[in-house]
């Protein structure tokens, strides 16, 4: 028979930060490009250097902070994927350059990491907070048994099973104590900061921490069915659930882009070949 490994909350909490300091890398890598861009940038705007100077300063500039961005717009072609924002960066900036619009073309990358980096901020902030809300997913239940007891994955415990917790450890499931006195600290499920006392006959709450002595609880629910196992599949499975408004303009954006893209290059095209003007035409599907 296969046997538990029960996993240590150190284990748990360990890979947890440093999800969090790999969050918090990548969001600092963007700022550094975002300020040295800037300094480019601005370099090149004030013009102390000369004309092909400052040419050069906004083109390092624009690479600094969007080769990342060309780079996954390439990589996203081959894949089939071409007309996402990506894409859409690219040849907008793209043109901006080849019609000598520079500062344009490196603000308007600028602007979109700028909002990318406001992005990643919320995000982080967002996985931080379920980070610090696992922490009250119970690793193990201790079952008690008539040879004595046994640690077992919390999901295998059926209802009508009596569960050991000891001082400092989680409640693993929902259930009713049938012996022991306690104080449970709540506060990551509820908020409230005060320990509260739960004895025989009182509801323990899965996902509190056990403070100061030994409960024997009956269980009356499985764990997909517990109080945290709610909690937590509710906050993790948020970001995944659209709203109707959200998941319109995903699909509206399949259609519109392609089309706004094509009717661009036949603005572009079309009138160039036949009047010879391509400058003229190339930049009015650009301003489009």
């Amino acid at each position: 028979m296969k046997s538990y490994n029960v996993q240590s909350e150190y284990q748990v909490k360990n890979k947890q930060t440093k999800s969090k300091h790999k969050l918090d890398h990548e969001s600092t890598v963007r700022l550094w490009k975002l300020v040295i861009s800037a300094v480019f940038m601005i370099a090149g705007f004030i013009g102390i250097f000369g004309e092909p100077i400052n040419i050069v300063l906004y083109f390092m500039g624009y690479f600094v902070i969007g080769g990342s961005i060309i780079l996954r717009a390439v990589k996203n072609i081959f894949r089939g994927e071409i007309f996402d924002e990506n894409f859409l960066m690219t040849i907008a900036t793209v043109g901006a350059l080849i019609l000598g619009e520079y500062p344009e073309a490196v603000a308007v990358m600028f602007f979109y990491e700028v909002g990318n980096l406001f992005e990643d901020i919320a995000t982080n902030n967002s996985k931080k907070s379920i980070s610090a809300l696992l922490e009250v997913k119970p690793v193990f239940a201790t079952i008690k048994m008539a040879s004595g007891t046994k640690k077992v994955d919390p999901s295998k415990v059926q209802v009508g099973q009596i569960i050991i917790v000891r001082p400092g450890e989680k409640i693993p499931l929902d259930g009713t104590v049938v012996s022991g006195q306690s104080m449970v600290d709540t506060s990551a499920l509820t908020g409230e900061s005060m320990p509260r006392s739960i004895g025989q006959n009182d509801v323990a709450m899965s996902g509190s921490i056990n403070q100061n002595g030994t409960l024997e609880i009956k269980v009356t629910k499985i764990y997909s069915d517990s109080t945290v196992a709610k909690i937590l599949d509710m906050v993790q499975n948020a970001s995944n659930k659209k709203a109707p408004a959200e998941k319109f303009i995903t699909r509206f954006a399949k259609i519109y882009t392609p089309i706004v893209v094509a009717m661009a290059v036949a603005l572009a095209i079309i009138p160039s070949l036949f009047t010879g003007n391509w400058g003229e035409w190339i930049s009015r599907a650009w301003y489009s």
